[in-house]
């Protein structure tokens, strides 16, 4: 019976949402056959330091972090979520062959940048648009299932590109340049189908009411919504770039195609637990599913941080997908339920703008502590992930303590 109803309530779901997350599963897969060994092309390649490549990822995630805000304004005003999100789609595509020409950090990291900003034009109307086309009671379920699809492609793309590598190169612990950049050939495939995908399947939900240009403050999207983000800014200084996970497996030994193989198992997981953490978070409420995935979190940054061999950063990581499953959509959903509705777009924007900011000082103390600055020669490699940690784990207590403030009165 719940099989059923669990399949009643997928047929359920709206076009839009098939149709969103169809663009996310190609755009993914597209992705992170690239995203995941671009710290690996740095660092083996190009002979760029850990504290460069934190710098460079913590600016990736929030160059377009204005742009989160300013689009998510935008497609509130204008009415129209779908066609925002279609040009963000569009510029990430546009950006991936650069990828291939790229021969310094300073070249990758004007591709990278280009791509998040892609990123930053589309995901407030993207998610504005979920959010829009469903009625409340499906919202966890519709984030948690455009998660899924979306970490779904993620399996695709790093399988393809562990089969590349695997013919190219073998059990090499190190990444060639070649290699790359047939990778970034064999991706600029599924960035076309996603933005085709978007253009031609989804179609706008009216937008009511137009507000006044977005600033930096929460007064207009309500108190709740300040509350829940300076808890979820504590955590997210925490959170560092996935890059970190990925070198710290090299640093333990780890080849490149053990690397990808370990990255298929966490999206399988991530992709399994999403949807049903989705319809969950529906029925027992939010906060006690974004506590549970912080608490996940906690515990694998803290293995990370003492791990000694290759196996434990495998099961690390395969666990590592649970806290994405639980907390990630979750937290999505949660906005529109703290937000009024015709302010979604706009509040989506800020939230990806906030975090998308955290972001850069995050990786940035990743990589000093690890690696120092200057001539201090940093805490190595368990340090950041310590960090994370305690972070995770104070943000944790902080967000049982003011869930009752966030439900609605």
């Amino acid at each position: 019976m719940k099989d059923n109803k669990k399949k009643m309530d997928l047929r359920k779901l709206p076009r839009n949402i098939w149709a969103v997350s169809l663009t996310s599963f190609f755009m993914d897969t597209s992705s992170e056959m690239v995203i995941n060994l671009i710290p690996l092309f740095l660092s083996n390649v190009i002979g760029v330091k850990i504290n460069i490549i934190g710098l460079i990822e913590g600016v990736a995630e929030s160059t377009a972090s204005l742009l989160k805000v300013f689009s998510g304004w935008l497609s509130d005003k204008l009415h129209m979520r779908k066609w925002l999100a279609v040009a963000g789609y569009t510029i990430s595509a546009l950006s991936k062959p650069f990828f291939y020409f790229a021969n310094s950090w300073g070249a990758v990291a004007s591709v990278r940048w280009t791509d998040r900003v892609g990123k930053g034009v589309r995901t407030a109307p993207r998610d504005a648009l979920v959010a829009d086309s469903v009625r409340e009671e499906q919202r966890g379920l519709a984030f948690g299932f455009h998660r899924a699809a979306d970490t779904a492609g993620a399996v695709i793309g790093l399988c393809i590109a562990l089969v590349v590598i695997w013919f190219v190169q073998s059990s090499a612990v190190k990444l060639g340049m070649d290699t790359f950049r047939l990778v970034v050939l064999i991706s600029l495939v599924p960035a076309v189908l996603a933005v085709l995908s978007l253009a031609i399947g989804a179609k706008d939900v009216p937008v009511k009411g137009q507000r006044e240009m977005p600033r930096f403050a929460f007064k207009s999207l309500g108190k709740r919504f300040m509350v829940f983000m300076l808890v979820v800014g504590l955590f997210d200084i925490g959170n560092s770039s996935d890059a970190f996970l990925v070198l710290r497996a090299q640093e333990r030994g780890i080849s490149v195609t053990s690397i990808l193989a370990m990255l298929v198992v966490f999206n399988l997981v991530y992709t399994l637990i999403s949807t049903p953490a989705g319809m969950l978070s529906d029925r027992i409420g939010r906060g006690k599913m974004i506590i549970a995935g912080w608490l996940v979190y906690t515990v694998v940054y803290l293995g990370f941080g003492l791990a000694q061999t290759g196996w434990q950063i495998w099961m690390l990581y395969a666990v590592y997908g649970l806290y994405y499953g639980l907390a990630y959509g979750t937290t999505k959903a949660m906005v529109a339920d703290i937000v009024p509705a015709e302010l979604r777009g706009t509040a989506y924007g800020t939230f990806n703008a906030i975090l998308g900011i955290l972001d850069f000082p995050a990786s940035l103390i990743a990589g000093v502590l690890w690696q120092g600055v200057g001539a201090w020669s940093g805490f190595g490699p368990s340090a950041p992930f310590l960090f994370g940690a305690g972070a995770a784990l104070l943000a944790s207590i902080f967000m049982a303590k003011v869930i009752p403030s966030l439900k609605k009165s």
